[in-house]
């Protein structure tokens, strides 16, 4: 592994790096990394306890694992750097079940997937870094293409998948659902998980939009989702975090009007920074949208409602940017607009929602389900940052034998943006190749460090 970092590092400086990193593919493929994992031995480590007490520090683990068999239309990374994920915070805790049921499921399929089902699991959906070998038929990249990986896995063997890859019945997310994850020294991915690295980002910067930022993508621009388009009002949950900051720079691009939902001043401070004018602190303005474990609060659906409207002047919110879940779906579907839509990719407060279905059938609403993206909305979202369009938001890094505590931080909410991982890349701030670019958007790609 180092003769494959110093090979990369010896492009930092030069005025050729594609020649110092096409050397990467005269260097032998270790026999093994180091990779972050789960074990299929500590499943219930967790039994008994809150979701909330579960610690991912006690069951992340940094070990060396064996290289893996590279397969047809398969593509092997150094990995230089990740990013954490709630998939990778859910698979820490073994929620809502441990993922090695995946793995096992996944193995049963071909001789060659047999691979993936092992009593450890590396995981990691983000990852950015230099593809060092190819598998067969494999022609779009080649031993030294600085990349980053998005994380939909797909066989595309069935007819289901060829209008949209996310309807494949053998669609499948890389590093939650499939072992050889981002979280490590090298990864194995497919050869179309592959998109080219922003040239004006550095590693970590990179690593981060990857899976965030194509769900974003789909969940409002493409017409999958909610098919934003200028003017509309879309009001955003968790609008600074690492999923909602890049939906409301989407909105923000996209001629929107993004109402952010944030949860402190500091938050609130950073969509303002994004260029946010709507803004509601749900934490100062007081707002509990259930009196109880089982009852909601009407009355507080009213007033949400009301503060969006004056913010607004009087409109009610086209699309609802959800992903809280359980805590916030009721108010959604109260406050979108008659006709509009609640489209959600995720439930991090819960999984069972509860709403008052009047206010989405006699008000014609719509709830539009999304899961990650397919790989032409994943590519437009990765140009959209190689074109210096939408900003990576990672607030801070950890070096790759700390990933425990940077999931820790994530699970408990006590984070900004995206937080990143240092796998290969031994500081921040390295692999920026067009200084140019990268100084016309500094402030921009900056702003949530250090929160």
């Amino acid at each position: 592994m180092q003769d494959i970092l110093e090979a990369i590092m010896a492009a930092e400086g030069s005025d050729r790096p594609e020649r110092e990193l096409a050397g990467v593919a005269g260097l032998p493929v270790p026999e093994a990394y180091r990779g972050v994992v789960v074990r299929a031995d500590e499943t219930r480590m967790f039994d008994g306890l809150a979701t909330r007490d579960k610690d991912p520090r006690r069951a992340l683990h940094v070990q060396e694992v064996p290289t893996p068999e590279l397969g047809p239309g398969e593509a092997l990374v150094a990995v230089m750097a990740s990013a954490i994920n709630y998939n990778t915070v859910w698979t820490s805790i073994f929620e809502p079940l441990p993922t090695f049921r995946f793995l096992e499921r996944y193995g049963r399929q071909s001789e060659l997937t047999r691979r993936h089902d092992l009593p450890y699991h590396v995981v990691g959906s983000d990852a950015a870094g230099v593809v060092l070998r190819t598998g067969p038929g494999v022609t779009r990249w080649k031993a030294g293409d600085e990349v980053v990986a998005h994380c939909l896995s797909v066989e595309l063997e069935d007819a289901a998948g060829h209008d949209d890859t996310m309807l494949d019945p053998q669609q499948r997310i890389w590093g939650f659902e499939t072992n050889f994850g981002g979280l490590a020294e090298l990864a194995v991915v497919k050869a179309n998980q592959l998109m080219p690295k922003p040239r004006h980002l550095s590693w970590e910067e990179a690593a981060s939009p990857g899976l965030v930022n194509s769900t974003a993508y789909r969940q409002l621009v493409s017409h999958h989702g909610a098919n934003m388009k200028q003017g509309d009002v879309v009001l955003i949950w968790g609008a600074s975090g690492g999923l909602g900051g890049y939906a409301t720079q989407m909105a923000l691009n996209g001629g929107a009007i993004p109402v952010c939902v944030v949860s402190s001043p500091d938050k609130a401070e950073l969509c303002r920074k994004m260029g946010a004018e709507l803004v509601i602190d749900r934490a100062a303005e007081g707002f509990r949208f259930w009196k109880d474990e089982q009852t909601q609060d009407q009355d507080e659906w009213r007033r949400f409602g009301e503060r969006i409207r004056e913010l607004t002047g009087g409109e009610d919110p086209d699309i609802v940017f959800e992903h809280p879940g359980r805590e916030t779906f009721g108010a959604s579907v109260y406050v979108a607009k008659r006709g509009g839509t609640v489209v959600t990719c995720a439930s991090t407060s819960g999984y069972q929602h509860q709403y008052d279905n009047r206010y989405l059938w006699m008000h014609l609403k719509r709830i539009v389900g999304s899961h990650f993206a397919n790989y032409r909305e994943a590519w437009e979202a990765n140009r959209l940052v190689a074109l210096g369009r939408i900003h990576p938001t990672v607030s801070r890094t950890y070096a790759l034998e700390q990933t425990g505590q940077a999931a820790y931080e994530v699970h408990r909410n006590a984070h900004q943006g995206k937080v990143g991982v240092r796998c290969l890349a031994p500081t921040d701030g390295l692999g920026v190749r067009d200084r140019e670019l990268r100084s016309r958007h500094e402030d921009a790609i900056n702003r949530f460090r250090g929160h």
